[in-house]
């Protein structure tokens, strides 16, 4: 027998390979009200929003007052949970609290700069964490650059271990990305072709009927429908600002949105308020993928400003998951809202939301006594908000149990 330890030479050969590698991702994680978080008590903690990363939930845990009593809340304790269920998955980690002097003088504990002796981290079981509970000895750290206005920040990096095998491929060949956009886009961009003029404003806008008509229910009925004129060249709009419009057609044409600071630069606006007019047109004209767009951009955008108006805008256009998100912020941050320009408008243009705004605050409360941020790629916890009875209440995950419990 002829054994050939080289490269595979004829059909009946084969080879594979083994390739292991890491599924990366980042969680930033802020603590507003630093000092209301102290003197919880030692092994209670804030965590969080669960955040996913390789097919699996994670949370990070500040313990304020240290996680071992022996430590008498010398220290400060940091870790990243596995949130989800999971049996013996393997993870790269790195936690690196933030210096908020500008200096860049972070304090960071990383797996990824390094070669582990005894390889990744192995996390058994859903609760199992990785981490320090000697993170920071509390006295330096309430007098460093780390701590600013009552505030921390985190940021967090999971590496989770996945291993393939790839085999031999027969073929070759390379499917460029659809460019169907961008060759629209280029049609709209050097008017090629136009046979309808938008009068927005004191500006105009050259467009095609047919692109117009395909991609907006509205402007099929208006332009091909029965009550439509195929015949007219001119559209005068009323209701709508020029930059918007202009947003708009960028996305008809290439399903894309625009580049939302050229918008802004322009219109010496936020970017939330952008949003919330390109909704308010996206709703208009039927362009069902573009409105969700903007509800996802505007759920991530709530703040105290822009959240009344923000809900307004959501009870009026129909978007279920951004008054969801806007009635619990407003309901966790109430006294601030109510202090803002837009609430006034709220109460007179929506006073049923404020019924609904009440019912969400009493929910809030019944559930939880702690004050959260809203769901995106960071999070933050503004501090405690006691009960009635002055007690408040968390909910922890040891071990893949639920535990509440009264502080």
């Amino acid at each position: 027998m002829i054994v050939n330890y080289g490269e595979p030479n004829n059909a009946l050969d084969s080879s594979s390979r083994s390739i292991n590698e890491t599924v990366n991702g980042s969680h930033n994680f802020t603590i507003r009200g630093y000092s209301l978080a102290k003197g919880m008590g030692s092994g209670k903690y804030v965590s969080s929003d669960t955040f996913s990363i390789g097919g699996y939930d994670w949370a990070i845990y500040f313990y304020p007052d240290g996680k071992n009593p022996e430590d008498s809340s010398m220290y400060v304790s940091v870790f990243i949970a596995l949130a989800s269920e999971g049996t013996d998955v393997r993870a790269l980690f790195e936690l690196a609290l933030l210096d908020q002097s500008g200096k860049g003088k972070h304090k960071v504990h990383s797996h990824f700069d390094r070669a582990l002796e005894s390889g990744p981290y192995t996390l058994k079981y859903r609760g199992s964490m990785w981490g320090y509970k000697r993170f920071f000895r509390r006295t330096s750290l309430e007098s460093s650059d780390y701590l600013k206005d009552d505030c921390l920040s985190m940021h967090c990096t999971v590496g989770v271990v996945r291993t393939r095998v790839e085999g031999p491929k027969l073929y070759s060949v390379n499917v460029p990305p659809s460019d169907m956009g961008q060759s629209l886009k280029h049609l709209l961009d050097a008017q090629l072709g136009c046979d309808i003029v938008f009068q927005v404003g004191k500006e105009s806008f050259k467009a095609h009927k047919l692109i117009l008509a395909a991609r907006s229910p509205v402007f099929r009925a208006q332009f091909f429908g029965l009550v439509g004129n195929p015949n007219s060249h001119k559209v005068e709009l009323e209701d709508v600002e020029p930059s918007i419009f202009k947003a708009l057609l960028h996305f008809i044409y290439s399903d894309e949105l625009p580049d939302c600071h050229e918008i802004i630069d322009s219109t010496s606006t936020s970017s939330a308020i952008m949003m919330q007019h390109l909704l308010a047109a996206a709703d208009r004209f039927g362009l069902d993928r573009l409105k969700l767009l903007c509800e996802a951009k505007l759920c991530e955008e709530v703040s105290a400003d822009t959240v009344a108006t923000t809900l307004s805008l959501a009870e009026q256009h129909h978007c279920p998951q951004l008054k969801s998100i806007c009635l619990k912020f407003a309901a966790t941050n109430l006294g601030v809202v109510m202090q803002s320009e837009g609430f006034g408008h709220l109460e007179q243009s929506c006073p049923s939301l404020l019924s609904e705004l009440l019912e969400t605050l009493a929910l809030v409360d019944e559930k939880s006594n702690l004050v959260s941020g809203k769901k995106r790629s960071g999070s933050s916890i503004l501090g405690l908000n006691l009960a009635a009875d002055g007690a408040a209440e968390s909910v922890n995950l040891i071990n893949g149990r639920r535990l509440r419990r009264r502080v």
